[in-house]
């Protein structure tokens, strides 16, 4: 009996751990700020479970009983927790943040009862100095297995909700285990088999219903058809469709509309490579969606392109699915380009190479990891991979939204010793857009461009590089990676932004 409760321990560790993530990841997912989001998550269960520890002072009689209640109901708490929090936040967006940290506080308060009342049941098999060694051994490493498992396993191949029934489900068959261990120390055997029985067959059937109910939370979230989701290592990839308009969302935040991406790709590429007509090694870093490849394919002096995007299965599904294909004209297929998949940041460190023209197309700096590729180290170490006359861009979130952050990013790129020409676009989707052309040498606009381009032409280009009043510059602080403030600047701006 001793070795089949610390079997449970190791798997109600593993649960307990299962169900933090999944809350510290849906709430980076929907509410962004991933440190933030974890931060609180972590901080929050912790406290719960060292109430729950307390709390456990007073379960004085029945304890193997209230061992099999306390499982079965974090089973369903914990199981149901995914859904529960998607289907909040398409339904009653207000409600997330209450909902989510309620969760947290009373999974983390029924974990924190389970070990304590564990450790009692083998109390009289088990010395004190082997019962507490042994005990949080188990529990060690049952967080150990689940920490690994959760990006390389559950996130991508099983998803959040899903994850949370089946750790739901192995919750509640530990308390059927339990019932059978102690049969002849609990009384109306009938009653809480009939319990096991009934939470398993809701966990059992939420396991079996979970992609029908992450497709219910996603058609609420999105107001278009959802006619893609998967979700990889890093991230939640949705792509609608509405009418002949696909749009795609990693994390729920919208990448492109395929009505007007191509403002923004022309935007991003044509006005610093067509003023490098003698550029024939280009570098897009993030763009995974292949637009900005497509774009620099059309000059034909480019001799090769390197795409690095974190995630290979946005190259994937932009490679190899038709809809998705179509929309960069098989770019990512061309056999001019060359994809790595890896972190930019720590590729660029890594790399010996040059390029004559480089493109910075990442998510916007809604989180630190991200903040990470707008600061001055970065900034430093595209000076370095670029040629002696090679000249890179980057986009910088919106100039009217989140005004301080646009600048922010163009006080970063100057202070580091290079030169920034910063102008905007206006993409519909997206509303006035900003984008920063680095260099060492003065910014000089092309005299022409490729007159097949649907919206940027030469006559355009000086008022892309005008800034209205209400866009002007304003002073702001050098992104660091010490400071981030960058990720704060965006995260006050876009929460007084306008919704769609």
């Amino acid at each position: 009996m001793s070795y089949a409760l610390l079997a449970s321990v190791f798997v109600i560790a593993a649960c307990g751990l299962v169900y933090e993530l999944i809350a510290g990841a849906a709430a980076s997912y929907l509410l962004g700020d991933s440190i933030t989001q974890f931060s609180l998550v972590i901080g929050l269960y912790l406290f719960a479970m060292g109430v729950g520890s307390y709390l456990s002072r007073w379960v004085v009689t029945g304890i193997a009983a209230r061992f099999v209640e306390i499982e079965l109901v974090i089973a369903l708490l914990g199981g149901f927790s995914a859904a529960a929090m998607f289907l909040v936040f398409a339904h009653a967006p207000g409600a997330f943040q209450p909902a989510l940290y309620g969760i947290v506080l009373l999974v983390g308060m029924l974990v924190g009862l389970e070990i304590p009342l564990v450790m009692r049941l083998l109390r009289e098999r088990l010395g004190f100095r082997d019962l507490v060694a042994q005990v949080l051994s188990f529990d060690y490493l049952g967080a150990l297995a689940v920490s690994v498992a959760f990006p390389l396993v559950l996130v991508p191949e099983l998803g959040l909700i899903r994850s949370a029934f089946l750790f739901g489900l192995l919750n509640a068959l530990v308390a059927a285990w339990a019932l059978w261990l102690f049969r002849d120390k609990l009384g109306a055997m009938t009653w809480r088999t009939l319990q096991c029985a009934v939470v398993i067959g809701l966990l059992a059937g939420g396991l079996v219903q979970s992609d029908r109910l992450t497709s219910l939370a996603e058609e609420d979230m999105y107001s278009d058809q959802v006619v893609f989701a998967h979700s990889s290592r890093h991230q939640r990839i949705v792509v609608t469709r509405w009418r002949n308009d696909l749009r795609l969302y990693l994390n729920g935040n919208l990448q492109f509309s395929s009505h007007d991406e191509y403002r923004y790709h022309e935007s991003l590429v044509h006005p610093g490579l067509a003023a490098t007509p003698w550029a024939k090694r280009a570098l897009v870093l993030g763009g995974g969606d292949g637009m900005a490849v497509r774009e620099i394919l059309k000059h034909p002096q480019v001799e090769s392109v390197t795409l690095v995007d974190l995630d290979p299965e946005v190259t994937r599904i932009f490679a190899t699915l038709p809809m998705l294909r179509a929309l960069n004209a098989g770019a990512l297929v061309s056999p001019k380009v060359h994809i790595v998949n890896a972190d930019a940041f720590k590729w660029l460190e890594q790399t010996g190479e040059h390029w004559d023209f480089v493109v910075a197309d990442f998510p916007d700096p809604s989180n630190h990891s991200l903040g990470k590729l707008y600061t001055t180290a970065f900034y430093r170490l595209l000076e370095r991979r670029l040629t002696a006359r090679g000249l890179a861009v980057v986009q910088a979130t919106s100039p009217l939204y989140a005004r301080k952050s646009f600048w922010c990013v163009v006080e970063t790129i100057e202070s580091v010793g290079l030169t920034a020409a910063p102008y905007h676009a206006h993409v519909p989707s997206f509303g006035e857009w900003g984008f920063v052309i680095v260099s060492r040498d003065p910014y000089r606009p092309p005299e022409r461009l490729d007159p097949g381009l649907r919206f940027v032409s030469a006559e355009q280009l000086p008022a892309m590089f005008a800034f209205p009043r209400d866009m002007a510059r304003v002073p702001a602080e050098v992104n660091r990676l010490t400071n981030q403030i960058l990720v704060q600047y965006f995260d006050a701006e876009w929460k007084r932004a306008p919704s769609e």
